[in-house]
């Protein structure tokens, strides 16, 4: 006789705070209790890796639940923010020198406690991503899962032609070699230059260090991306929370 697809599988523990699946999957936001249904009816969602089934619970906090194969963060405790760091701003939740720092950007809009996924020296502004999921931070920040970030940089100009081909072949810096993973001259005005570099290198001063060391110094630094997510039109000092898709995209862009 074929197996009740419904029936219980005793290896799948059900935590204390797991609730009707279809309701973990609305209150996070992908549609209401009756189209959360129907994409468990039609085998969309998994669980911890098993297709899920009409009756099936979940526990945020700790299962682990995807649709249409997409990582979704259903704990409605974490938060997943986009930031524009301005110019002159600390990447330190709190500066013990009493200089601009992150947290003064925030304000009473965040209740949980948030931190931001790796840094963005003081002179250099852009895309910081800031949250209180650690194990995501822990993994955006490890170079082993080589997430790509880009940046605008100006530059001292000219830019020689050969230049995107010197730094995809690779650089030697005092600390080991680096090269890019694409680079394009984006403007030129006179003998300044804006140019986009992508890498997945994460050593402190990188980007400065690298384009110095083949004559081209920074005069100003913009992270534009990391991994899929892209600063986009967010004001400088302004922060927004990233939509169920962005948070999905992270979360595969470090193999999960």
């Amino acid at each position: 006789m074929r197996r009740d697809d419904r029936a219980p599988k005793p290896d799948a523990p059900v935590y204390e705070g797991a609730e009707r699946l279809q309701k973990v999957l609305a209150a996070a936001g992908v549609g209401s209790r009756r189209a959360c249904e129907d994409l468990i009816f039609r085998r969309r969602v998994t669980v911890n890796g098993r297709v899920a089934q009409l009756g099936d619970k979940a526990d945020p906090a700790h299962d682990v639940i995807h649709v249409d194969g997409e990582r979704l963060q259903a704990d409605t405790r974490l938060v997943y923010l986009a930031m524009n760091k301005p110019r002159g701003v600390v990447s330190t939740m709190a500066d013990e020198k009493g200089r601009a720092a992150l947290s003064d950007f925030l304000g009473n809009r965040v209740e949980q406690r948030v931190y931001h996924v790796g840094r963005l020296d003081a002179d250099s502004e852009g895309l910081l991503l800031l949250t209180n999921d650690g194990t995501l931070a822990h993994r955006l920040m490890h170079p082993s899962y080589g997430v790509q970030k880009t940046y605008l940089c100006e530059v001292t100009g000219p830019i020689p032609r050969n230049l995107g081909k010197r730094l995809a072949a690779g650089i030697e810096l005092e600390d080991g070699p680096v090269k890019v993973d694409s680079f394009k001259v984006v403007d030129t005005l006179g003998k300044t230059a804006q140019v986009e570099v992508s890498l997945h290198e994460g050593r402190k001063h990188i980007v400065r260090r690298l384009l110095a060391e083949v004559g081209h110094p920074v005069s100003r630094l913009v992270r534009t991306a990391m991994g899929p997510i892209r600063l986009g039109d967010l004001r400088a000092g302004r922060t927004r929370r990233l939509t169920n898709a962005e948070v999905a995209a992270l979360f595969k862009a470090v193999g999960d």
